[in-house]
């Protein structure tokens, strides 16, 4: 059967309202809690079935894959193309911004300001101003992370069932380590900020890494021999099962638990997701900023052997902290009061992440990825404010640095005011025919929807030639 296809002023500040004091979410409370919490939400319902795919997966024989992965740097609400990598300072003030603009390593490319460190790194990277993102939208963010124009929940009923490129990634390289999943999430505020499994099953959901540091430190008096107890309790209670289960699977259910027991509890994975074991030369170089120390952890994470970490790039679980549509439209401020406190967080953990990677040996064989679900306004003063800019899902501006590809150039241009765009249309199938090159995934690739149809991932899209060669 034939795939088929679906089509400026200093004032409050913008964090103010994220209320970082209070409980959100689950709250571990106590050693049940904690175990619930390290054994449901790292290891539990997803992860054994998780395992038993890569048993399949590294079954057929061969040779290991290289190891390659992707970090994706998630800009969570859409952060405004014009005020940072694709100014326009000829432009009227209420186009160009309250920003002013820098030189960069690139002769006649100009970059915000608040971004020097990317500047002066701009022969290591590579600026795409003319990425095509509509259709995209945020709460849930899907078209961008599946590649699939009709990912849009909110006015597509089957869009959630979409497999994130991550989790095709996973499954077509789910035997490259058996130590650690294949897919990682960082510092998720909500459930709506990524894409997940879909149609390929919880097994291919990403493994969240919130908290996990702690969730690996046991609480007193909870030991591994504790846990092994428990799992050998579970043995007993399931014996009558698997006495009648005449296939055999009851037993390979058990030892893929017991696979997700030793991950959490397993060397390999507490040091991968163990920050405290980096030099403190090398932590003090990342800082204290919670975002620079998800970058630090992904950057462990692919040094370990995950293929696909997302961060995301947010402070609070509404839309993003990137949203930035007014002052007088909390929680989000406006370009001087909301955007510009984020920029230089996020210039000095993007560049830091990829000169260490650089000097890792590892560049080549990580792909970073910093974007958005879209870009924002030409304008600024919609919504009736005076300093914040809508959606604008026409244009965005993205980065993308090692992989071994072409950098130092800037691919694309918008017009004059930055809202359309001017030459060399990106759209999402580009973007992953390019993720997918990197990491030997054929571009043809399909999946089987709930009626056992197989479906492109990529249903329009090419490798990028200027990064590709």
């Amino acid at each position: 059967m034939l795939p088929t296809h679906s089509h400026s002023h200093l004032g409050r500040h913008a964090f103010e309202n994220f209320h970082g004091h209070e409980r959100e979410g689950v709250a571990v409370v106590g050693r049940r809690s904690m175990l619930k919490a390290g054994l449901a939400g790292m290891a539990g319902l997803s992860l054994p079935g998780l395992l038993a795919a890569k048993e399949t997966a590294g079954g057929a024989g061969g040779a290991v894959p290289r190891q390659k992965s992707v970090i994706l740097i998630w800009m969570t609400g859409g952060p405004s193309q014009i005020d940072t990598w694709d100014v326009k300072p000829n432009a009227p003030i209420e186009v160009r911004g309250p920003f002013d603009v820098i030189s960069t390593a690139i002769p006649g490319v100009q970059f915000c300001e608040f971004l020097p460190k990317q500047a002066a790194m701009m022969d290591r990277m590579t600026v795409i101003r003319s990425v095509d993102c509509r259709f995209s939208n945020h709460e849930p963010n899907m078209v961008m992370q599946t590649a699939n124009l009709a990912a849009e929940p909110r006015i597509n009923k089957e869009a959630e069932k979409f497999p994130a490129l991550a989790s095709i990634i996973a499954k077509q390289r789910a035997g490259q380590s058996r130590e650690l999943p294949p897919y990682v999430v960082l510092n998720m505020k909500s459930r709506s900020h990524v894409a997940w499994g879909g149609y390929l099953g919880h097994s291919y959901d990403p493994f969240l890494g919130n908290d996990v540091s702690k969730l690996f430190q046991l609480p007193s008096g909870l030991s591994t021999e504790r846990l092994e107890s428990r799992r050998l309790l579970t043995t007993d209670l399931d014996r009558l099962r698997r006495d009648l289960d005449l296939n055999g699977s009851m037993d390979s259910t058990d030892r893929f638990t017991r696979q997700a027991i030793d991950l959490v509890t397993g060397p390999h994975a507490r040091r991968a997701f163990d920050i405290s074991q980096e030099p403190d030369s090398v932590k003090a170089r990342y800082g204290d900023h919670e975002w620079a120390k998800q970058a630090l952890l992904a950057r462990r994470l692919v040094e370990a052997g995950v293929s696909f970490v997302t961060i995301d790039l947010s402070h609070h679980g509404a839309s993003g902290t990137w949203d930035t549509h007014g002052d007088n439209i909390p929680p989000y401020g406006g370009i001087w009061n909301g955007l510009r406190p984020l920029l230089p967080v996020f210039d000095h953990l993007l560049t830091t992440l990829v000169s260490d990677l650089g000097e890792r040996g590892l560049l080549d064989d990580v792909l970073v990825l910093a974007m958005g679900e879209f870009g924002r306004t030409p304008q600024i003063g919609t919504q009736g404010s005076t300093d914040g800019r809508n959606h604008w899902p026409i244009v965005m501006s993205m980065t993308v640095a090692g992989g071994g590809l072409r950098h130092g150039q800037v691919i694309g241009s918008t017009e004059r005011d930055g809202g359309q765009i001017q030459e060399r249309p990106v759209t999402p199938g580009d973007l992953a025919a390019t993720i997918f090159r990197h990491m030997d995934v054929p571009r043809d690739v399909t999946y089987l929807d709930n009626r056992g149809r197989p479906r492109f991932v990529i249903e329009a899209g090419q490798p990028m030639a200027e990064l590709c060669g």
